[in-house]
């Protein structure tokens, strides 16, 4: 399937039955979770049963945990603004982060899943934008 988009999803208030929805209205074909731990409070979105949810429905799931944010423990003692000029600057540190989300987009109809729902809230959203531009693609966020 030619890729025209890197997709990018948050699953924050949704429930599973509808990012899995999404995702197939999008065509998507790997799900690439970009959180650093893929745990949640959320029934159905930790690694193990959102991967066997994905599978059911012909959706590949992937595990980056080198492309989650290092300093998302920090996320209520500073500023999300500082939160995500540290991700950046982590990611200008990182180049094999960038290498390896590139290598696991590639081919694929792909959307990288984290938590927060509005991509600017999320480290997803300057991930996002690297890799688009490494692939030439553009970004869309459902």
């Amino acid at each position: 399937m030619a890729k025209t988009a890197l997709y990018t999803i948050g699953y924050e208030g949704r429930a599973l039955d509808e990012l899995i929805a999404m995702l197939k209205a999008s065509r998507i074909e790997r799900v690439l979770d970009v959180r650093e731990l893929p745990l949640s409070r959320r029934r159905g979105f930790s690694k193990t049963p959102l991967g066997e949810a994905l599978a059911e429905h012909d959706i590949e799931y992937v595990h980056l945990r080198q492309a989650g944010n290092p300093y998302r423990v920090e996320k209520d003692s500073i500023p999300r603004d500082e939160l995500l000029a540290k991700y950046k600057r982590h990611l200008a540190d990182s180049a094999q982060v960038i290498a390896d989300v590139v290598d696991a987009a590639r081919g694929r109809r792909v959307a990288l899943l984290c938590y927060e729902r509005q991509p600017s809230e999320c480290h997803r959203s300057i991930l996002s934008k690297r890799i688009a531009r490494r692939l030439h693609v553009k970004t869309v966020d459902l």
